[in-house]
């Protein structure tokens, strides 16, 4: 339990966080190392008490502007996770929440609770504490039908981006290859993005045109979804 908490949290209730990043071309979970309790050197999600005086929304919000410095962002609830033995000993339930952060935008910040937080790749996630891997894999398959549906994934990408980036994003959140022509039109198609006089700047390749995405349409298909197919 966090020290600093002033308000009084609800026993038996906490908030979990999959905080999904991207690398280049890797998909990855930010995972914290715990200093204290009965977790103390373990990896784990990003998690907290629900306190009195808020709602589960704020507390995730809050849970993770505390690590990161982050504000306001996506995060999307998934699900209560309640099964009567996931904390050995305690009855504890936990709202599981995940969010799609820039690794370029964020800034974790000291914890008395945490050793470390660190970047790990989709395939290499450790064992973690309690069912947080069973999450973590909820979380995934839940992305997996979300990107399909709005363009949240683009969240993971900075603000220029190439299309080959956009597709490699793609097939790491998706676990599928992609054909690159295939992929280009139907994007391009879609009118989310608009094509820049910038190409790729110190790369040993031949330079790709870079992209941004027009944030009008971008808002209106994260509102009234779309069906993004392969």
């Amino acid at each position: 339990m966090n020290k600093d908490i002033k308000e009084p949290a609800i026993e038996g209730v906490t908030i979990d966080c999959v905080i999904f990043g991207f690398n280049k071309e890797s998909l990855e979970i930010l995972l914290v190392q715990h200093a204290e309790g009965e977790s103390v050197g373990k990896w784990g999600l990003l998690g907290g008490w629900l306190r009195k005086e808020e709602s589960a929304d704020d507390a995730a919000q809050r849970i993770l502007y505390e690590l990161t410095s982050l504000d306001n962002i996506y995060l999307e609830q998934l699900k209560a996770f309640t099964n009567p033995n996931r904390v050995s000993g305690r009855r504890v339930l936990t709202i599981a929440y995940y969010t799609l952060v820039n690794r370029e935008d964020y800034n974790i910040k000291a914890s008395v609770t945490l050793r470390e937080a660190k970047w790990f790749k989709i395939n290499d996630i450790p064992n973690l504490i309690f069912d947080h891997n069973e999450i973590l894999d909820f979380s995934l398959l839940q992305l997996r039908n979300r990107v399909r549906q709005a363009p949240i994934g683009f969240n993971l990408l900075p603000e220029k981006f190439t299309l080959l980036q956009l597709m490699h994003l793609y097939e790491e959140i998706l676990g599928i290859e992609l054909d690159k022509s295939n992929f280009r039109r139907k994007i391009l198609h879609m009118k989310l993005l608009v094509p820049l006089d910038e190409k790729q700047q110190d790369v040993s390749h031949r330079a790709a045109k870079l992209y941004k995405f027009d944030p009008e349409i971008y808002e209106k298909l994260t509102e009234k979804g779309f069906n993004f197919e392969f």
